[in-house]
């Protein structure tokens, strides 16, 4: 679920640059020409959490609010029906970026009808616990590549890591995360399926070979995202 999707989730990242100028004034009676300071060096922009993203989790209670989201989320290879894509991975997230998720998907920010149907009646405290259980313990980051990074994925970095871990909880690792997922997340920043207006100014320049490349590269990564593994019910036969 969180993430997500009973058919989907999840899943991918939000990324930007922004700059500023600074101009100096005049300290004399006699005007003249502002003395320009240097631009201000890029950092990534920081997205507003969502209202109750900052509640702390109890992941135990998680575990037992989120058994519905076990039918896809806690099965490997597990695929949405329509259109075909893997669910997302979720075990590694950040619970902060799985909290913004379920949130979206709630709120309607991010389209996706049986992760809203789902979300809906999850209360801020839930969708916080449910984020907790499914995150586990997060990747940590090593801060460096493991080789070349594609220059399509050059800029995805500066917010998802060289490694593919998060340089922020609020922002989602890609590290190992299923490619076909990645490709969906993306096509859905540049088509309007999930309204983040930072992803969306990234995402729209992007042709498929870029997506193919970023998707491609990030999902090679280790280590990696996981599937919360299902737990399984044994019957056994009484013998009496």
């Amino acid at each position: 679920m969180p993430g997500l999707g009973r058919r989907s989730a999840g899943h991918a990242a939000s990324i930007a640059a922004i700059a500023a100028c600074a101009l100096a004034g005049s300290a004399s009676t006699q005007p003249r020409a502002p003395e320009a300071q240097p631009p201000a060096q890029q950092t990534p922009a920081q997205p507003t959490p969502a209202p109750g993203a900052d509640l702390a989790g109890d992941a135990k209670r998680g575990k037992a609010v989120s058994y519905t989201c076990l039918g896809c989320h806690g099965i490997e290879g597990y695929k949405n029906a329509y259109p075909m894509y893997s669910v997302p991975k979720l075990e590694g997230q950040n619970p902060q970026y799985l909290a913004a998720a379920l949130h979206g998907y709630r709120d309607g920010d991010r389209s996706h009808l049986t992760m809203h149907a789902q979300a809906s009646t999850l209360s801020d405290q839930d969708i916080a616990d449910i984020a907790a259980y499914f995150a586990g313990t997060p990747l940590k980051p090593g801060g460096k590549a493991p080789g070349t990074v594609p220059q399509a994925a050059s800029l995805c970095t500066s917010c998802h890591g060289q490694d593919g871990v998060a340089i922020a909880p609020i922002y989602p690792s890609l590290a190992g995360q299923h490619e076909d997922y990645l490709v969906r997340a993306i096509s859905e920043y540049q088509k309007g399926g999930r309204k983040n207006p930072i992803m969306k100014g990234f995402a729209a320049s992007l042709k498929d070979p870029d997506i193919a490349i970023i998707a491609g590269y990030f999902s090679s990564l280790t280590p990696s995202l996981s599937t919360e593994s299902r737990p399984y019910t044994r019957f056994t036969v009484s013998s009496d």
